[in-house]
């Protein structure tokens, strides 16, 4: 199982990124997708999810109206489009496969994370 995730960086308050996570080594539709994040002195949190068979999603109420998930199941792939960035956004972001949904915030299999730092 690979679960691979890029798009990190620095960037200043009120930007955006977009993360891609590829997937690889199980079935893509029988999981959900998605993202928690662990900030340096902060608990675990989850930030979204995506079930692939119907595209349901989730959202921690930190990120909704700002944090956008999709899914191209072609290519195994979920992208997590972070706008209106905040300096409390900045953490390690890693990228999960979930066999519940709603998603806990441990996947069954996660990746190595993408550090995103947000600058006030």
């Amino acid at each position: 199982v690979q679960l691979q995730a890029s798009g990190g960086g620095l960037v200043q308050a009120g930007g955006s990124l977009r993360l891609s996570c590829a997937a690889s080594g199980f079935t893509f539709a029988d999981y959900a997708i998605g993202w928690f994040r662990q900030a340096p002195g902060k608990e675990r949190e989850g930030v979204s999810c995506i079930r692939s068979s119907d595209g349901s999603t989730y959202y921690a109420d930190s990120v909704k109206g700002r944090f956008t998930i999709s899914s191209d199941n072609a290519k195994n792939t979920v992208y997590l489009q972070m706008n209106s960035l905040k300096p409390e956004d900045t953490a390690v972001y890693y990228c999960a496969a979930y066999s519940d949904y709603p998603c806990p915030i441990l996947g069954d299999y996660w990746g190595k994370g993408t550090q995103v730092t947000v600058s006030s």
